[in-house]
């Protein structure tokens, strides 16, 4: 697989991301060289990791607990003290080996440590290679609201190396594809019908060098999510208020990433319907593929109450509004809409309807 170049660093893929690194340590003098984990990578990851890398170097191991409730300012400050403790320095290299949490979180504790040190992410869970490894957002959450502290910041390079999906469950390989879904439904309908005929998520490693295209195109062309990156947040508005509420819940299971922006995009999928016109038969069709590939989801009236009042936490909004990403059909999004409150119980109607 080539390279995808994107504004001030490259993706690479397999063989060719261990080559890339390689030469980028080799060219590089760094002071030290830190390697982020969690306690699943740093098992199941690791170990393959550093077996690739060619030359004599002291890698210090710092672990992180896994899980989104850990990406928080306090897991930041245990990692800035580990890396002030082990001598770190501004000419100090991170490497984040791991999924979309640690890979936001290390790279906002690289871009905040001395103002700014380099920075390397090797995402590990599908959800983080089509995903969180684009586009330089970095960041981490403000109790259960999610991404609402953070900076953008682009990463030396990314490493895709799609062997570590081996190491992911099922569901966590579901909660992954739900993003390479989006990337269909606001980009281009062909990839969308493509992703709908997959079963086996081992063997696609073509559509997520695809995935990476589609997301690295979009971000190229509005690096600061001025206008058309705001598309990448489709099903993401209702689906962060979802995702945050289930974290915070005592009575419900939490969800995954892609399970909550799933049932998210559902539910954008009917407003885009009511405002927009997306034809009936693209609704079904979105509902239908989601649903087969994640469970639904049973909300009560106070779910559904306070589900509503977290949406005012959304990075989008703007003179408070709470802005939309819908389509009016599949591969054409529109950014900047507003929702009659009317409509909300109605979308969620929808969802909850055979």
């Amino acid at each position: 697989m080539q390279s995808i170049t994107s504004s001030s660093y490259a993706v690479h893929f397999n063989q060719r991301a261990y080559d890339a690194l390689n030469t980028h340590l080799s060219e590089k003098t760094y002071s030290k060289i830190f390697i982020l984990v969690d306690e699943n990578t740093h098992t199941h990851c690791l170990p393959n990791f550093l077996a690739q890398v060619r030359g004599d170097y002291d890698f210090e191991i710092i672990e992180i607990e896994s899980g989104e409730e850990n990406k928080n300012i306090e897991t930041c400050t245990g990692v800035w003290n580990a890396l002030s403790e082990l001598d770190g320095d501004r000419k100090s290299l991170v490497i984040n080996l791991g999924g979309g949490v640690l890979t936001d979180l290390g790279g906002f504790v690289a871009s905040t440590f001395k103002r700014g040190i380099d920075f390397i992410n090797v995402p590990t869970t599908l959800l983080s290679m089509v995903d969180a490894s684009v586009g330089g957002k970095t960041g981490v959450d403000l109790g259960p609201l999610k991404n609402q502290i953070g900076v953008i910041n682009q990463p030396q390079m990314v490493l895709i190396i799609t062997s570590f999906l081996q190491t992911l469950e099922e569901r966590q390989l579901r909660s992954g594809f739900a993003e390479m879904l989006k990337h269909g439904l606001i980009q281009n309908k062909a990839y969308w019908e493509a992703l709908k005929k997959v079963q086996d998520f081992i063997h696609i490693d073509d559509l997520i060098y695809d995935s990476v295209v589609i997301k690295n195109e979009v971000v190229l062309q509005d690096p600061t999510e001025q206008n058309l990156r705001k598309i990448l947040n489709y099903g993401h508005t209702l689906g962060h208020a979802i995702e945050s509420y289930f974290l915070e819940s005592k009575t419900h299971k939490t969800l995954l990433h892609g399970e909550a922006i799933g049932i998210g995009m559902i539910l954008e999928a009917y407003l885009s319907k009511e405002l927009l016109g997306l034809p009936e038969e693209e609704l079904k069709d979105i509902k239908s593929t989601f649903l087969s590939y994640y469970d639904k989801v049973v909300f009560s009236k106070e779910d559904f109450t306070t589900i509503l009042s977290l949406l005012k936490f959304d990075k989008k909004n703007s003179h408070g509004n709470i802005n939309f990403v819908l389509l009016s059909a599949i591969g054409t999004p529109e950014i900047d809409i507003t929702i009659p409150d009317e409509l909300y119980e109605g979308a969620f109607a929808y969802y909850a309807d055979h």
